[in-house]
């Protein structure tokens, strides 16, 4: 029987290795991506927002104008950084987008810098630099599914991805009062409102197989992984989130190779191995006190760190 200590390592465990399986699913489905991006915010987004109304979240909260326009903002963010991210498939592979991918964190470490004035120090200068140094040995040897270099618009298309992603971050941290799963649903139902008539261009899958790949998208690589986000972050350590965050880029990674043939170069996993350990190692990060509510109502103080969540959005520190 699981502990509280085992729980949310279990959880953020399997959210990181069900967010490594992504790509997979997306190709599997046969979709264009910004069908795909709708469905996912179409199913994961109605799902969640079912949990948060059997919980009470939705019916109690009462958002400002400025707090339901950032929410907005972020949600478009997140949808456009869905599908560049799942068009970035198709143009690279799974392994090159995912990799590239992740270097939304220094990414975000700039735009808190020029907007928030927050200060940064001189090792995030240098992890930048050999993280973009990595895109750029990625872009050179990288090849695809075919054994041709992949196209740079592929990657293009994952970088685009990493912005937008870290724009949703930026747009989260001026959220934080708000309960995660309340901001996530709102951003997949912005989504699916903003996604819904290019359906008329890029409809969905005619076959079964299709649509099924997209259900299980929305249902389980969305709205349970949220909810085992959420559930698990905030209760383990910053080195326990940072050193689990590689499964997802890891598990990316193996199921290219197993499932769609590809080979790294050795100059590409180079690459790889720099994006990877630039972007995610451990990093000293300030912690905030923040309530959670535990289960007989009561409320008691956690640290968390203000790390982002794969999903686009933050970890589950809030005021209940």
């Amino acid at each position: 029987m699981m502990n509280s200590e085992s729980r949310p390592l279990l959880q953020w465990t399997a959210a990181m290795a069900m967010s490594g399986t992504i790509g997979a699913v997306v190709l599997e489905s046969g979709a264009a991506a910004p069908a795909v991006a709708f469905a996912r915010c179409f199913v994961g987004g109605t799902l969640l927002v079912l949990w948060c109304l059997a919980r009470g979240w939705l019916q109690a909260w009462r958002p400002s104008r400025r707090d339901l326009g950032l929410a907005v903002l972020g949600g478009l963010f997140l949808v456009g950084n869905w599908v560049l991210l799942f068009a970035s498939y198709a143009l690279s592979s799974i392994s090159v987008s995912t990799v590239v991918y992740h270097t939304q964190p220094l990414i975000l470490v700039g735009l808190a810098a020029a907007f928030l004035g927050e200060k940064f120090a001189k090792s995030h200068l240098i992890r930048a630099g050999i993280a973009f140094g990595g895109v750029a040995l990625i872009s050179l040897s990288a090849h695809g599914e075919d054994g041709k270099p992949v196209q740079l618009a592929g990657i293009a298309l994952a970088l685009g991805a990493a912005v937008l992603y870290a724009g949703a971050s930026f747009v989260a941290k001026q959220l934080k009062h708000v309960r995660p799963h309340l901001l996530a649903a709102v951003q997949t139902t912005v989504g699916a409102l903003l996604l819904a008539p290019v359906l008329l261009i890029t409809p969905l899958p005619s076959t079964t197989s299709g649509l099924l790949w997209l259900v299980l998208l929305g249902t389980v690589h969305t709205a349970l992984m949220y909810v085992l986000i959420y559930a698990s972050i905030g209760k383990l350590p910053t080195t326990t989130v940072a050193l689990l965050s590689y499964i997802y880029p890891v598990v990316a990674v193996l199921v290219d190779i197993a499932f769609y043939g590809h080979r790294p170069t050795w100059p590409e996993a180079v690459g790889m191995l720099a994006v990877l350990a630039a972007a995610l190692a451990p990093q000293r990060t300030k912690t905030g006190r923040h309530t959670v509510e535990q289960r007989d109502g009561r409320s008691a103080e956690l640290e968390v760190s203000r790390a982002t969540d794969p999903c686009g959005t933050r970890t589950p520190g809030r005021r209940s």
